[in-house]
């Protein structure tokens, strides 16, 4: 058992590392790509009558999930030296740290040359309209989009890989990807409906434990009573039972302000978000680590767990 710990751990680091070498590769292989494909085939809602579209939305999440993850659990069933020598390029395709990176830098590097640029490159990484907005508008699109995805593309992926192993965060990444394409309040909102409320319950404890581990980071700088208040007074601003919840503390612990005109206004602006940029980079970076820490404990906890029921 504490081969499988020591596996479990390797897989996790080496995961990490790749991410940060080689960042997400644009592929149509990928296999999130793919995963996109096949959620495309079945997501159409205008190919299935109004009547038959939620219960396609619940059939087609459980069965996509279960397809996606199944070559994940196969590789885990190999054994030792399969599960180390292509299980961190599995877990990678779970997740996204660097990405999330380079898409704020890309919206940045647009920005600097002209405002329109900015206004496009932001246009890739979120669905608001971004024509009328400011310098400052078009950062905040990019910047929330990096606080809001630590848990959805990062921290929730490897919570779920320390606790479910491979399966589980393909899993996740799987019903993720679902409520990214269809949990929209359109002609999608029946087809959907499963994917955004079975997104919401497995992001429900991740968002807390990735709260904790920001919480814990700013406390370290001297931010912990600004992200605290932030945390109190705006999680809830954002639609969603998790969002809210690391924009609110990276807002706060920044001290910058995200807004989506019309809809809300998360932080205080204590200073811009091109001055505050780097420390919401830091800010993330901080709690993947926090987190990759709390997995490699508790991979080392099951076993202690599982030598004891043997016992």
């Amino acid at each position: 058992m504490g081969d499988a710990a020591t596996i479990g751990g390797a897989v996790l680091l080496i995961a990490l590392a790749v991410d940060r070498l080689v960042g997400d590769p644009q592929s149509a292989y990928h296999p999130v790509a793919l995963l996109g494909r096949v959620i495309g085939g079945w997501g159409r809602p205008e190919v299935w009558p109004v009547r038959w579209q939620r219960s396609i939305g619940v059939v087609g999440t459980i069965a996509t999930a279960g397809l996606f993850a199944f070559p994940f659990l196969l590789l885990e069933s190999l054994g030792p030296w399969s599960m180390l020598l292509a299980g961190p390029l599995l877990l990678k395709a779970c997740f996204a740290w660097r990405a999330l990176e380079e898409h704020a830098a890309a919206v940045e590097a647009a920005l600097a040359r002209d405002l329109e640029a900015g206004r496009s490159m932001a246009g890739r990484l979120v669905s608001r309209d971004t024509a009328p907005l400011t310098a400052e508008q078009v950062r905040s699109a990019a910047y929330e989009s990096v606080a809001e995805n630590l848990v959805d593309s990062i921290t929730a992926p490897l919570l779920y890989f320390a606790t479910f192993g491979l399966g589980g965060a393909a899993a996740y990444r799987a019903v993720n990807t679902m409520d990214a394409m269809l949990g929209y309040r359109d002609e999608r909102v029946r087809i959907g409906w499963a994917p955004a409320r079975l997104d919401d319950l497995l992001g429900y404890l991740p968002a807390r434990v990735t709260g904790v581990v920001l919480l814990a980071w700013f406390v370290m700088i001297g931010r912990g009573r600004q992200a605290w208040t932030t945390l109190l007074r705006d999680r809830r601003k954002r639609p969603g039972l998790n969002g809210g919840i690391p924009m609110a503390l990276i807002a706060g612990g920044v001290g910058v302000a995200f807004e989506k005109p019309g809809v809300y206004r998360i932080g205080t602006a204590e200073r811009s978000l091109s001055e505050g940029g780097p420390g919401i980079v830091r800010a993330v970076r901080a709690a993947t680590i926090g987190t990759a820490l709390l997995c490699m404990i508790t991979l080392f906890l099951w076993v202690l767990l599982a030598n004891r029921i043997e016992l």
